[in-house]
């Protein structure tokens, strides 16, 4: 196994591995390491079945359950298929850092492109830590005790069109519901701080005014905005990514409409190398 860094960053490209087959458990192990250390690794030119896409997840920690938006792919309703052409255009072209309106956010996603347009359609991650090391020193003693309000964000979309009374919006709300959590959050294996907030789900920092929480996170969410902290992938058939969620966000570039582009995501929900 060959593991390459991608960019300073974040991002490692791993090689001379086969995940349509079992994998040993100094593997397993190799890969989740480089994982911790690199935030984002992905596979090239992998055949990769459902079947052995959910043991590959399964051998991180426990998966979680069906999304509550998106369908599944038939027979495996861990498996989330996020399929997308000019009549069912994306909805993740946005920085989001996986469902952090619960209180316990997952883990790590693990993401197979089935389908891909002849271009376009790349995919952006960027190191919430890099990010906030990159802080000045005054604005990381500012953050240190601060918590933020994450709610369901841009899914108010899904429930909002022609709508007028409000009352789909007032129940997903209450379906879903909100979660408040610390801006900078320490990771559970490597040590690092991390900045936590993200413009899809953070919608309001706790203590202050609506003016002052928007003026704030406006100005961390230009500084995550920074190159300097990103990865962009280009995609092809059979390439896997596997992303860390707790210390990570992505964009998914919506650029290839009206072409097709499939793939199928497993999330992980509990790190089983993290004691409870």
């Amino acid at each position: 196994m060959q593991i390459r860094a991608l960019t300073p960053a974040i991002g490692a490209e791993i090689t001379d591995v086969d995940l349509g087959q079992p994998l040993s458990s100094a593997q397993e192990d190799a890969i989740y390491e480089a994982l911790v250390k690199h935030e984002a690794i992905f596979f090239r030119d992998q055949d990769i079945s459902p079947e052995r896409h959910l043991a590959f997840a399964q051998s991180f920690g426990e998966l979680d359950q069906p999304h509550p938006i998106y369908k599944h792919v038939d027979g495996f309703d861990r498996i989330v298929e996020l399929a997308n052409d000019a009549n069912n255009p994306p909805d993740t072209d946005g920085w989001h850092t996986d469902l952090t309106f619960k209180q316990e956010p997952p883990f790590a996603s693990i993401l197979v492109a089935r389908e891909v347009p002849e271009c376009g359609g790349d995919t952006l991650w960027a190191s919430m830590a890099a990010a906030y090391d990159a802080l000045p020193l005054d604005m990381k003693n500012h953050l240190s005790d601060m918590t933020a309000v994450h709610d369901m964000g841009d899914f108010r979309n899904n429930f909002a069109v022609n709508e007028t009374t409000g009352e789909k919006v007032t129940a997903a709300h209450q379906r879903f519901g909100s979660a408040v959590h610390p801006v900078v959050q320490t990771h559970p294996v490597s040590g690092r701080k991390f900045l936590y907030i993200n413009e899809g789900f953070t919608s309001h920092i706790v203590g202050v005014t609506a003016r002052e929480s928007r003026r704030l996170l406006n100005y961390l969410l230009d500084h995550i905005n920074r190159p300097e902290y990103q990865l962009r992938f280009t995609w092809r058939k059979g390439s896997v990514a596997m992303w860390d969620n707790r210390c990570t966000q992505h964009y998914a570039v919506g650029d290839y409409l009206p072409h097709y582009r499939c793939m199928n995501r497993i999330t992980v929900v509990k790190d089983r190398r993290v004691p409870t």
